[in-house]
């Protein structure tokens, strides 16, 4: 094995990124670790609350943006990203069918977190083998990681407007990951800003959560709600939530950048058919133990089964009147926590609210129907 001081740190670097994509990496870039650049923007979005009840992003300060005080000795920071889009282009048609659950499409397959964690360890081996001076620490959304900031550092791309990652050949589909190391590696340049005058992901987003350019109040993000979120969703934002129960795509679904990206070559991010654009009453109507079979190595799983429910209560809620969701709502009150019950309670509701507004709407068209006719036939309007 060689040392620091016998490395050649230059050809270290190119081999890590060569190593990278043959572990299925599509792109490996390398930061130094100032980011203090982004130190104020982050103590602001703490400040104004926008973290909402995620009561770690505050606990751990400043240390998100200080990548050697998380890791002390760390160097550099190498940045990949592994693409994650499905060859299933039935994801826009499933967010307008009210009566299908959405799932975002990171979470139809297989939980990324241990996928790309164990890459990088593979990774890390590769250095070792090389560097016995090496010293090093993966990170895959494990820990407070400013991880956007490192790959808009390390060249992976440009942070858009949404606070995504965007790149020019591959969108924002794509799964980030650090592994922290100890050597001085030579490192990659920023890309250049891609965004403009565009303003789609500010425009599309449902609950106008997108406050500003490159700020996100998480505690109006549908994906915050539905995933991060312990408690009662807010009324006023639930009809917002339309029927996405887990995640939300719709400012990565409208930018024009993402017409580039490709499919992955991961069979294990393949949606699961399962949980894919599948029924509402389906899934609401899992047993916990069968929640826990069919989310068995998926992301879904971390949320629990009583949040599922309360989001998928509040999906059913939006649906249009079907006397077969009424019938299933009724059916947990019964038996059910106080949380799922509150929801399902406002999901009844709403159901009676459409019933209401669908039988209007019968009698209007019945009236502009015989209205019609008449006027055809030459008999009185009110005949």
């Amino acid at each position: 094995m060689s040392t620091i001081n016998s490395v050649d740190l230059v050809q270290l670097a190119n081999d890590i990124k060569a190593w990278g994509r043959k572990l299925g990496f599509q792109q490996v870039g390398i930061s130094d670790i100032d980011l203090s650049k982004h130190e104020a923007a982050l103590q602001a979005w703490l400040d104004n609350g926008y973290h909402g009840n995620m009561a770690y992003m505050e606990s751990h300060g400043m240390k998100r943006a200080r990548p050697n005080e998380l890791v002390p000795g760390t160097l550099r920071v190498i940045s990949v990203r592994m693409d994650y889009l499905p060859p299933d282009a039935s994801f826009a048609a499933n967010l307008k069918n009210e009566n299908k659950g959405y799932v975002s499409r990171y979470a139809v397959g297989r939980d990324y977190h241990k996928l790309i964690r164990k890459r990088l360890k593979k990774l890390s081996e590769k250095i070792l083998e090389q560097c016995s001076h090496l010293e090093s620490r993966p990170f895959v959304d494990s820990a407070p990681v400013l991880e956007h900031a490192l790959a808009e550092k390390a060249g992976i791309g440009w942070t858009g407007k949404h606070s995504l990652t965007l790149n020019r050949h591959a969108g924002s589909w794509f799964f980030l990951g650090e592994l922290f190391v100890n050597l001085p590696l030579p490192v990659d340049s920023p890309v250049e800003e891609g965004c403009g005058s565009c303003t789609a992901c500010m425009t599309i987003c449902p609950t106008n959560a997108i406050v500003a350019p490159y700020k996100v109040d998480a505690r109006k993000c549908i994906s915050y709600l539905t995933i991060e979120f312990d408690g009662i969703i807010p009324e006023q934002l639930r009809e917002l939530m339309g029927n996405r129960i887990y995640g939300c795509d719709d400012c990565q679904l409208i930018c024009p950048w993402n017409r580039y990206a490709s499919v992955t070559e991961e069979v294990d991010f393949y949606p699961r058919e399962k949980l894919h654009g599948r029924p509402l009453i389906e899934l609401f109507e899992w047993t916990e133990e069968e929640f826990l079979t069919n989310t068995e190595g998926s992301a879904i799983r971390r949320i629990g089964y009583q949040k599922w429910l309360r989001n998928i209560a509040v999906a059913m809620g939006n649906a249009r009147y079907d006397e077969a969701i009424v019938t299933s709502l009724i059916n947990k009150l019964g038996d059910t926590t106080e949380l799922v019950k509150h929801h399902v309670e406002w999901a009844l509701l709403k159901q009676a609210q459409n019933r209401a507004k669908t039988e209007k709407e019968n009698v209007t068209s019945r009236k502009t129907l015989r209205l019609t006719r008449a006027i055809e036939k030459g008999l009185p309007r009110d005949a």
